[in-house]
C-alpha cells in the first residue's frame, strides 16, 4: 500500500478507549465506569471493573471485549501511539519508529478477543439478533484491525479486519437501528478508503471495501451525537479528521470538550496546545 493509506490508517486507533459517561457519579453502569477509568488512563482500575463484570456476567461477550480493549489501549499509551494520531504530515506518520509490543500483553489480548468471540458466537447460535453478541463481533474485529495497523504495521491485514468489522456492524444495525455505536465501523471504513488516492481506492473496492470520505464523516457524527460507548471515540476521530483537513477550530472545540470530560488524560490538552502554536 502507498503512503496515503499508511497515513490515514491511524483512524483505526483509539477504538478500545471509548465509552460515553453522561453522569460521572457512582450511578454509572459497570462497563461505563470501567471505560471511563480507561479513558482517563487508569488501566489498573478499569481492568478490575471489567474482571468483576465478567465474573457477574459470564455469558456476556462485552466483558472480555472490554478487557481486550483495555489491554490494547494501555499498549497504545505505553508505545506513544496516541500522540501520533494527530499528525498532519503524512511523511512524519509514515516514518514513525518501529514499535516493540509487549508479548505478554499481546497474548492476553489474543485470549480476551478469542473468549469474547466464542461467547458472541454462542449467543448468536441461540439468537441471531443478539445485539451484544453482534456488537462484540464488531468491536473484536475493530480491535484486531487496530493492533495490525498501529502496532504491527500490517496494513492489508488491518483492512481485512476493518471489512469484517463493518460487516458485523451492518448486522448489528439491522437487528437494532438505534444501536448507534455500530456506525463507528462504517464511519472508519468509509473515511479510510475515501481518503486513499484513486488507484488504491479502486484496488480495495475490488476486494469489496468501498469508501466515501464525507459519508464516513456523517456516520462518525451519528456516533458522536447518539452513541453510547463510542461517542467520545467518534469525537476523537472527527477531531483528527478536522486536523488533517486543516479545520483546526473545529478540532479544538472537540478536544476541549473531551478534556473537560476526561481531565486525567493529558492527550487532549497537549493537542490543543499544539494546535494553538501551529502555524
Amino acid at each position: 500500500m502507498g503512503k496515503r493509506f499508511k497515513a490515514v490508517v491511524f483512524l483505526l486507533a483509539l477504538l478500545p478507549a471509548c465509552a460515553h459517561a453522561a453522569d460521572l457519579g457512582v450511578s454509572l453502569a459497570p462497563l461505563d465506569r470501567g471505560f471511563h477509568l480507561l479513558y482517563n488512563l487508569d488501566f489498573s482500575g478499569a481492568h478490575k471493573v471489567f474482571a468483576t463484570y465478567e465474573q457477574s456476567h459470564p455469558q456476556d461477550p462485552l466483558g472480555p471485549t472490554s478487557d481486550a480493549a483495555g489491554l490494547l489501549f494501555s499498549e497504545f499509551h505505553r508505545l506513544g501511539v496516541l500522540e501520533s494520531q494527530f499528525y498532519e504530515d503524512d511523511k512524519k506518520f509514515d516514518n514513525r519508529p518501529k514499535l516493540s509490543p509487549d508479548p505478554q500483553v499481546r497474548a492476553r489480548f489474543n485470549d480476551a478477543v478469542e473468549k469474547a468471540m466464542q461467547l458472541a458466537q454462542a449467543g448468536l447460535a441461540k439468537d441471531s439478533k443478539d445485539k451484544n453478541a453482534l456488537f462484540a463481533m464488531t468491536l473484536c474485529n475493530g480491535l484486531q484491525a487496530d493492533y495490525a495497523a498501529l502496532i504491527e504495521k500490517r496494513n492489508l491485514a488491518s483492512l481485512r479486519f476493518t471489512k469484517e468489522s463493518a460487516k458485523w456492524a451492518d448486522k448489528t444495525l439491522a437487528a437494532d437501528p438505534g444501536y448507534y455505536d455500530a456506525h463507528i465501523a462504517g464511519g472508519i471504513s468509509k473515511y479510510l478508503v475515501g481518503s486513499m488516492a484513486a488507484p488504491l481506492r479502486w484496488l480495495v473496492r475490488l476486494g469489496g471495501v468501498s469508501g466515501d470520505k464525507q459519508e464516513g464523516i456523517k456516520e462518525l457524527k451519528l456516533v458522536a451525537d447518539h452513541g453510547h460507548y463510542l461517542a467520545p471515540f467518534a469525537d476523537i476521530l472527527l477531531a483528527i479528521a478536522y486536523v488533517r483537513d486543516h479545520d483546526k477550530q473545529s478540532a479544538r472545540q472537540l478536544l476541549s470538550r473531551l478534556h473537560e470530560e476526561f481531565p486525567a488524560n493529558p492527550l487532549f490538552s497537549q493537542e490543543m496546545a499544539r494546535l494553538d502554536t501551529a502555524h
